[in-house]
């Protein structure tokens, strides 16, 4: 029944489905993210600032980067 109803969707529906479940779930990671920056301790406080704007202003690919690549740069404190 679900697969049916899926496929009598159409194109603008899909993408308002898709938006209603990507937007919060980007708002969630985005906040894991700026906080785990928050808490940790780097050595040198510009890889922190430079890891913030890249969060800020991109943030659902900011996100993913700084936790595929800038979290091995700093310590939890």
């Amino acid at each position: 029944m679900s697969v049916l109803f899926i496929a009598s969707l159409g194109l603008t529906e899909l993408f308002i489905g898709l938006f209603i479940i990507l937007i919060p779930l980007t708002l969630v990671f985005w906040i894991i993210a700026i906080v785990d920056l928050v808490q940790r301790q780097f050595q040198d406080q510009t890889n922190k600032i430079v890891w913030a704007l890249v969060v800020l202003i991109f943030p659902f690919l900011g996100s993913i980067l700084y936790f595929l690549i800038g979290r091995k740069g700093g310590v939890k404190r």
